[in-house]
């Protein structure tokens, strides 16, 4: 693009240890809600039933409370009942249960209808306690897949070390957006479903993809140590080449994300929260955690790296 430079000049392997700062700032708070009170799952994991809807005139939660432990004691001695405001101000009621079969749900409906008034249904699902168990073990499979997948194909097209520091940096940016789901999860009740399962995986790949295109920079520019060059300033000059094509790459990801994010429906915008924050962060971690751990990496591995390097 005319007028955006192709290279900087930014001395980032020297500050590396500030980077790594920064990282453990971010997620050490969300990795204690995360093991402490962990996610807060959706019926796509626990099973259930879950109805969201639009009251013309809200009723108060335990009015609701009343009028559904008098169609089903049993089914709803447990249930769930809260508020929170969409992007355009409407009041959206939620109601987690016990699974409600259809007929239950028209006597549901047609009991608010008569007590409550007018509502719109904003989301209604239904999952079984099964399907949700057999959802959760897949998504966590599907995770351990994918990482040791990375980890092969790395080892095989650059060399292990490459391979372990990029799936840190995975591991990184999972991690950190499922600390802030749960963060979200224990103040705002924000549940997480099998949409998204789908963001971190996505998140995954692009992490690495980026990732990718710095090392393989990196190795592009391996030549340059026998030219009076350690391996640190390799890597340094190699992020400063690949940095405007990571950050344009991001931020034509970010402004659809984030308008889904602020103005799509209650179904996928967690999910493009998820993504959003997963970009982000992705982009943080591939500039300023990869390639400086690598540099970490050889310098521990090999002290004399420091004046003379080889990949």
């Amino acid at each position: 693009m005319a007028g955006i430079p192709q290279t900087t000049h930014y001395d980032i392997i020297s500050k590396r240890r500030l980077w790594y700062m920064i990282s453990v700032v971010v997620m050490v708070p969300g990795l204690i809600f995360l093991f402490m009170g962990g996610l807060k799952l959706g019926i796509d994991f626990t099973g259930g039933s879950m109805f969201e809807l639009a009251f013309k005139s809200p009723p108060k939660i335990s009015e609701l409370r009343t009028e559904l432990s008098k169609i089903d004691k049993e089914t709803f001695s447990d249930a769930q009942v809260s508020e929170l405001k969409d992007a355009s101000g409407k009041t959206i009621t939620t109601i987690r249960s016990k699974p409600v079969d259809n007929k239950e749900q028209v006597k549901i409906f047609k009991d608010f209808k008569s007590k409550f008034g007018e509502f719109e249904q904003i989301r209604v699902e239904v999952v079984g306690p099964t399907v949700g168990s057999e959802l959760q073990s897949k998504a966590i499979m599907s995770t351990l897949i994918v990482s040791a997948m990375i980890v092969l194909y790395l080892t095989f097209r650059f060399s292990l070390d490459y391979a372990v520091c990029a799936v840190i940096c995975l591991l990184h940016d999972v991690f950190t957006v499922l600390g802030i789901f749960a963060i979200l999860g224990h103040f705002l009740h924000v549940e997480v479903d099998s949409l998204f399962v789908t963001a971190i995986l996505t998140v995954a790949g692009f992490s690495v993809h980026d990732t990718i295109v710095t090392f393989d920079r990196i190795r592009e520019n391996a030549g340059d140590m026998g030219r009076g060059k350690t391996f640190a300033d390799v890597a340094n000059d190699s992020i400063n080449q690949t940095i405007v094509r990571s950050l344009n790459t991001s931020l034509t990801t970010m402004f659809p994300l984030f308008c889904l994010t602020v103005f799509g429906g209650s179904t996928i915008k967690y999910f493009s929260l998820a993504m959003l924050l997963g970009i982000i962060i992705g982009t943080y971690s591939s500039i300023f955690v990869a390639s400086p751990l690598m540099v970490t990496w050889r310098e521990i591995a090999n002290p004399s790296s420091r004046k003379k390097a080889t990949a």
